[in-house]
């Protein structure tokens, strides 16, 4: 997928860690997603435990290949952040979307149905339907 127009993946969560582990499941569960560009955007940038715009719009920034990308958030504000920087409409790439989608199941469909070459309707639609994953 290398020079390929891909669809872009930030999870935003409160947390640094949680963000990044996250990614690294979803990696690891769509077999190394080698060609998914995907990125954790979690806390502040100190450290700290919050949501920070300008870490988002950086993840967004990076993993921008020109097919879009999409937006998971875990709760609260970072999901009125990413609204925000939506709402402003020149911190995000063009055809950003926050996804209504579980945020590790949500996650882990988003990476594996972007690694299999989908649109960015397609990752939209994979992740929301995660919400319908049953455990008993």
């Amino acid at each position: 997928m290398s020079g390929e127009k891909a669809v872009g993946i930030v999870l935003v969560s409160h947390s640094a860690e949680v963000a990044s582990s996250v990614v690294e499941l979803a990696k690891g569960l769509a077999g190394g997603a080698a060609g998914v560009p995907v990125a954790a955007a979690g806390g502040r940038e100190d450290g700290g435990l919050g949501t920070s715009a300008e870490l988002v719009a950086a993840a967004a920034a990076a993993v921008d290949r020109g097919a879009g990308v999409a937006l998971l958030t875990d709760l609260g504000s970072a999901v009125l952040t990413v609204k925000a920087l939506l709402a402003e409409g020149d911190e995000l790439p063009e055809n950003t979307r926050l996804l209504d989608a579980p945020f590790v199941e949500g996650a882990v469909a988003a990476v594996v149905t972007a690694a299999a070459g989908a649109d960015l309707d397609a990752v939209e639609a994979a992740a929301s339907e995660a919400y319908g994953y049953r455990k008993v």
